[in-house]
């Protein structure tokens, strides 16, 4: 009885844990580089281009000041994203943070269309709110 409940509970722990590593944002894109919260600023600072892939209602409740707004789901194609940056300009990519996946799938499609100088902000929005770095809403 002992074993069989240590069994159930050893692969309940291994079941739960597998799950929640799906459902993570991958630590690093093929092709992009990887940046820390206070990378994102440092950039911020000396004027990057900033895309957030977030759904419209994510966005307008706070961003990055001067992020556009390319939503992964529904807006971000190469037409869209090419009217907004050059193939070799840099910029920065994000989403709500390790547990979106948004920012990894737009950047595996810029890559993939040809765009060279993608940094991916893997923390995202939720990491840039908790050190306090400026926010801007569309709504008040």
């Amino acid at each position: 009885m002992r074993k069989t409940l240590l069994v159930l509970l050893i692969l309940s722990f291994v079941i739960v844990n597998t799950s929640r590593a799906d459902d993570l944002a991958p630590e690093s894109v093929k092709g992009a580089r990887t940046i820390s919260t206070e990378t994102a600023k440092l950039f911020f600072n000396k004027g990057y281009l900033f895309i957030d892939v977030r759904g419209l209602e994510d966005y307008s409740v706070g961003h990055i000041p001067g992020a556009y707004h390319l939503s992964v789901r529904c807006d971000f194609d190469e037409q869209k994203l090419s009217a907004i940056l050059n193939k070799a300009q840099p910029a920065v990519i994000y989403c709500n943070g390790s547990s979106c996946l948004g920012s990894s799938i737009a950047i595996k499609k810029a890559i993939e269309w040809g765009w060279t100088n993608i940094f991916y902000y893997r923390e995202g929005i939720t990491d840039w709110k908790q050190k306090s770095y400026p926010v801007f809403a569309l709504e008040p």
